[in-house]
């Protein structure tokens, strides 16, 4: 098929591996895009299933140019080899298995943040899409209507690769590039960065990304490790991630998830550390739960709002400024602080006996 131009707008980068099953529906939602010229830049990871291949043989079928790079498997390098090999001046950052159904997506999204740029020349903008999951399950479910609601909030570790991160050129150059320290967390780094330094803009479309994973692990016991290594990120506590990678199974070869070796290995780590570093990992567990307590308030309003048949992100939330304008002032102190702390010990006993 030829290509409709030379000269794409929008570079749309996606890191792979082995992502072979769901190749051609990504070619297809991208090639559905109206009114956007743009070039798709795969970086794979050390596939093992024929993704590269299949992808070469898919660029026959659509009207946008297409480069395969290969590299090692490690989120932030492919991210950041495939804006450098990327030609558009914009930069969409996608998940493989991420697809938009609305055929002017990317179009309404390059307007929303070219006007907030010309409203606002000096400011450091990016964008985020209002999360979706695409579930084999069609019934409604509280637990994943909270996560995408929680998906529209502004606020710190609220934004991450699922959701798709639109940035210019300039911007990313400003910013990035992507954090390569850690196998995972790239995109929600920057974007809290960008959320720091400028505004990170909800854009005017949905973004469908597949709840595969959640649906094989189990949404429960996949989020309660999310949370353990968002904590241990915050800390930067390396140990535990130089161990993740052996219990942490790639997209490919999920299977339900067993927390309790993951918790028995914590357990054998934090034994290992001097009376002082263990003391200072507390500290730091109980300051990053307290610093997320906001949740409980906002869960309240987001179980209120799901029973009224609110879209995400829509409806009132009074729990959560009821918490922000006063419990959180109540709770941010030691006590509140080693009481969280108590908290999580107990959980992983719990969790390992």
């Amino acid at each position: 098929m030829p290509h409709s131009s030379c000269h794409p707008e929008l570079a749309v980068i996606v890191p792979a591996r082995n992502e072979a099953a769901g190749l051609a529906d990504l070619f297809r939602s991208l090639a559905d895009q109206r009114e956007v010229e743009l070039e798709l830049v795969l970086c794979d990871g050390d596939s093992v299933d024929g993704t590269p291949e299949l992808a070469r043989r898919l660029t026959a079928t659509v009207p946008f140019p297409v480069t395969i790079v290969e590299t090692e498997s490690a989120r932030g390098l492919q991210l950041n080899v495939g804006a450098a090999a990327a030609a558009a001046p914009c930069f969409l950052f996608l998940h493989a298995d991420s697809h938009f159904s609305d055929p002017f997506a990317l179009r309404r999204s390059l307007l929303h943040l070219a006007t907030a740029r010309s409203a606002d020349p000096g400011a450091l903008l990016a964008g985020r899409f209002a999360l979706r999951f695409r579930r084999t399950e069609t019934a409604p479910s509280l637990p994943y209507y909270y996560y995408e609601c929680k998906a529209c909030l502004d606020r710190p570790e609220c934004s991450h690769g699922d959701q798709g991160l639109l940035v210019g050129r300039e911007t990313f150059a400003d910013v990035g590039p992507f954090d390569e320290t850690l196998s995972m967390l790239a995109e929600t780094r920057f974007a809290d960065t960008v959320r720091r330094r400028g505004r990170l803009l909800l854009l005017p479309a949905e973004i469908g990304t597949s709840a595969r994973r959640f649906e094989t692990e189990g949404l429960a016991a996949r989020q309660a490790l999310n949370a353990i290594i968002m904590n241990f990120a915050n800390q930067g506590w390396e140990p535990f991630f130089r161990d993740l990678p052996r219990l942490y199974r790639h997209q490919d070869r999920t299977e339900r998830l067993q927390l309790r070796p993951i918790l028995e290995r914590l357990g054998e780590l934090i034994c290992s550390l001097t009376p002082q570093e263990r003391r200072a990992l507390w500290q730091g567990t109980g300051r990053y739960i307290r610093d997320n307590a906001w949740q409980l308030a906002f869960a309240l309003d987001v179980r209120r709002n799901f029973h009224c048949n609110l879209a995400p992100g829509t409806g009132t939330t009074t729990c959560l400024d009821i918490y922000d304008r006063h419990l959180d002032r109540i709770t941010d102190n030691a006590a509140g602080r080693w009481l969280a702390a108590l908290l999580a010990r107990m959980w992983l006993w719990w969790g390992i006996h």
